[in-house]
């Protein structure tokens, strides 16, 4: 993809993206009982700023894909369900601040500069615990979620993975990051 301030794909783009996420949809069927792939379609079809964000998970690793439909909007809702943190998304810290406080050994991004750039939303505690209900994501990495603002007022950040057969939440310094921790998203269609 051609990097323009337009967050539009081409046609061929929409094309082979949306035959992704439909072969994703089908081979994970039990993520979106009762959804239908002709209705996702149909809506993502209509809002070409979100396909373009669903390309930009995609790009980055995070093979999204439907977890739900909002019973009061009918928006339609994208995890990514890479089974590992997505890999274009290591390697950072949580936000800018924390970005600007580090002297030395800086990471080349944060967290939340990303999810903006994207479009998209830091999967919070709550939605990271949902997507584990779909089978087991972060077993060997972990991801930023979203941070309570008194925890990041003290410097701190939080992050989960799945271990032993639960779900960890931890903490950990907002300007650390780990070659094997990145971050999930959500997007609402």
């Amino acid at each position: 993809m051609k990097k323009t301030d337009k967050k539009e794909l081409t046609t061929e783009q929409r094309e082979e993206l949306l035959k992704v996420l439909k072969d994703r949809f089908e081979k994970n069927s039990t993520r979106h009982v009762g959804i239908e792939w002709t209705q996702v379609q149909t809506r993502l079809e209509g809002n070409t700023e979100k396909l373009w964000s669903l390309s930009e998970m995609e790009k980055t690793g995070g093979e999204p894909d439907v977890v739900g439909q909002d019973e009061k909007t009918g928006a339609y809702i994208f995890y990514d369900c890479s089974a590992e943190s997505p890999k274009g998304r290591r390697s950072i810290c949580y936000d800018r601040e924390a970005l600007e406080s580090r002297k030395t050994h800086k990471p080349k991004n944060n967290a939340m500069d990303m999810v903006a750039a994207m479009g998209i939303e830091l999967l919070s505690e709550e939605q990271y615990r949902a997507l584990q209900e779909l089978g087991e994501f972060d077993t060997k990495t972990s991801s930023w979620i979203k941070t309570p603002s008194d925890i990041r007022k003290l410097g701190g950040a939080i992050f989960a993975d799945f271990r032993y057969g639960k779900v960890f939440v931890y903490h950990n310094g907002a300007s650390s990051y780990y070659a094997a921790r990145g971050f999930r998203g959500c997007l609402r269609v």
